[in-house]
């Protein structure tokens, strides 16, 4: 198909954690439905449980949150609380924390260069 509405039934459902090293609070468990991959673009619905952990971005991300409630804060200082029907993009270089405040579903497109 060529066109299709973004659901977690169009893919098959990935569970993962952070790893551990990373993890600064909680037990966050991922799911991932990953409908698009192609050569470098990758586009689907994430969702998380409850937790905090570390991150560090060399790809370009656009989010739109569903559903939760997540912070994201930069090492710079700067930081972004976002809940449902917020939109954001984090940039290559961008390092930090995420922290899941209520379990949080978002859309995401990915583009690693």
């Amino acid at each position: 198909m060529l066109i299709e509405a973004l659901t977690p039934s169009l893919a098959e459902p990935e569970t993962s954690r952070p790893d551990a090293e990373k993890v600064l609070a909680g037990d966050p468990v991922h799911t991932t439905w990953n409908v698009e991959d192609d050569r470098g673009l990758y586009c689907g619905i994430w969702q998380s449980t409850p937790g905090k952990w570390r991150i560090s971005y060399d790809e370009w991300e656009y989010c739109r949150i569903h559903e939760g409630r997540s912070i994201i804060a930069g090492d710079d200082g700067s930081q972004l609380e976002v809940g449902p029907g917020d939109a954001f993009v984090i940039r290559p270089g961008f390092t930090g924390t995420w922290e899941v405040l209520e379990t949080t579903r978002k859309d995401y497109v990915i583009l690693v260069r």
